[in-house]
């Protein structure tokens, strides 16, 4: 057996992984099975080093807030502000403070000094303005998409003022407010004033729509491009706080595939600009249901890869990530009857393995399922593993400390 999977792998490099597909994938998503690990990150700049080299990509996309995302993109793009600052406002999750996260960003500047605009490397956050404690004000996207819309379109056309805005937001910690995640009584989302802000945004978001030649025409596509993004991160964080306030038994999969449709949108539109390098956990770029046990049950939604996969077809690709150890979080070696058990049986640190040819290898008989010991971190599911393009395998994941 361990001959047949050793056919199945390759180095971990873009020649190889381009050699996955029948041809190069409109978006190429790679996963990780956890997060806050540098090691796993500095596999992912190696490997998008090259594929934007060598195969042209010009988007690099991560799990992180698309709005504060404009900051990075800012900064790798026009050489606006510092990479400190940057590195302090851009990023959701605490991803700023990674090392292999500045490096990242340090390297697409450097890419980008002294070449022409249109062929410069872009960045992407493409999560929603979300933190696992909660949502954040959907002031600053909502009223930048308000702003915009007055400067360049009659007032008679817009739906309301910036006044009556400021007024139905109210104060910005009511948002924000961390006790609502885990009580929806404490969440506005579905307050009279919540209620009116979704209609008033989707009327924004529709002339926005509808006056796209002008607004182009009247300020660039790169400018429209940005408050298109607004106009996402604003109708879906009203979305995602009106189910937030709600009590039923839907309540958590509604927000867990809702933040997923954000990641999804963001995504397509990126897109829309050219070939995009996507890195997020495995669970929102899988092209299978994601799964979750909480605290009243299990819970499952489309993730944002399935809801891409199904809008690209072939244009979407998807690279997972497995690993064999992290002893600093209590994973140690992977039991030998596991997918991962088999794969760390090979001598190489790392390598690039085909899953689909692997999944057909391994058909009889099944690997069986590795348990985690630690809720961060999430092992392949072998019986999804056809399901995957290619998997990079990373034997062990030292401690950062």
């Amino acid at each position: 057996m361990a001959t047949d999977i050793k056919d199945t792998t390759h180095a971990v490099e873009a020649e190889a992984v381009m050699r996955l597909f029948p041809a190069r994938p409109r978006l190429l998503a790679l996963g990780e099975p956890t997060h806050g690990e540098d090691t796993l990150l500095e596999v992912r700049n190696d490997l998008f080093r090259q594929l934007v080299e060598r195969e042209g990509y010009r988007t690099i996309a991560i799990e992180s807030d698309c709005v504060m995302g404009l900051v990075v993109d800012d900064y790798v793009t026009f050489g606006t502000g510092t990479l400190d600052d940057v590195m302090e406002r851009g990023f959701s999750h605490g991803w700023g403070a990674s090392a292999a996260n500045r490096e990242l960003v340090r390297w697409i500047r450097e890419y980008n000094d002294g070449r022409p605009e249109p062929d410069r490397l872009r960045f992407a956050g493409i999560d929603g303005q979300l933190e696992i404690s909660g949502a954040a004000s959907p002031r600053q996207a909502l009223t930048a998409l308000h702003g915009y819309l007055t400067a360049h379109v009659a007032a008679d056309l817009l739906p309301c003022t910036a006044e009556t805005l400021d007024r139905l937001l109210g104060a910005d910690d009511q948002w924000t407010n961390p006790d609502a995640m885990m009580d929806p009584a404490q969440s506005v989302g579905q307050s009279a004033e919540a209620r009116e802000l979704r209609l008033l945004a989707d009327d924004l978001v529709a002339l926005f729509d509808e006056q796209t030649p002008h607004l182009i025409t009247a300020t660039s596509r790169e400018a429209w491009d940005r408050v298109r993004l607004y106009g996402r991160a604003a109708t879906g964080l009203l979305r995602y706080h009106y189910w937030m306030a709600d009590t039923s038994q839907a309540r958590m999969t509604r927000l867990c595939a809702l933040r997923d449709r954000m990641m999804a949108d963001n995504l397509l539109a990126v897109v829309e600009r050219g070939p995009v390098l996507i890195h997020a956990h495995n669970s929102h770029l899988q092209r299978e249901k994601s799964r979750m046990q909480m605290w009243q049950g299990p819970v499952e939604w489309w993730s944002a890869g399935a809801l891409v996969s199904a809008h690209l077809g072939e244009g979407y690709a998807f690279v997972a990530t497995a690993l064999g150890t992290i002893r600093h979080q209590g994973v140690d070696t992977p039991p030998p009857d596991t997918l991962e058990g088999l794969l760390y049986a090979l001598p190489e640190d790392r390598y690039l393995i085909d899953a689909p040819q692997l999944a057909t290898s391994l058909a009889d008989p099944r690997p069986a399922a590795r348990v985690s010991p630690w809720f961060g971190y999430a092992p392949l599911d072998p019986a999804r593993l056809a399901d995957y393009d290619g998997i990079v395998f990373v034997k062990d994941v030292p401690s950062d400390r």
